[in-house]
């Protein structure tokens, strides 16, 4: 089975542990980025993984 890579905004939240608002609002405020495709966000889960550990201490 093959993982998947990109993740809408309904799955990034899911998986971040957030609201849904709170992903447009970082998207806005460009604490990340993403990608629009066909009018529907999609973010590269690797490099939410890299952000992430980024923000580690």
């Amino acid at each position: 089975m093959k993982r998947k890579r990109l993740l809408n905004i309904e799955e990034l939240a899911d998986y971040l542990g957030l609201k849904r608002q709170t992903i447009y609002n970082w998207l806005h405020q460009k604490k990340f980025s993403g990608i629009k495709i066909g009018g529907v966000w999609r973010f590269d889960k690797r490099e939410i993984n890299k952000w992430l550990k980024s923000k580690q201490r």
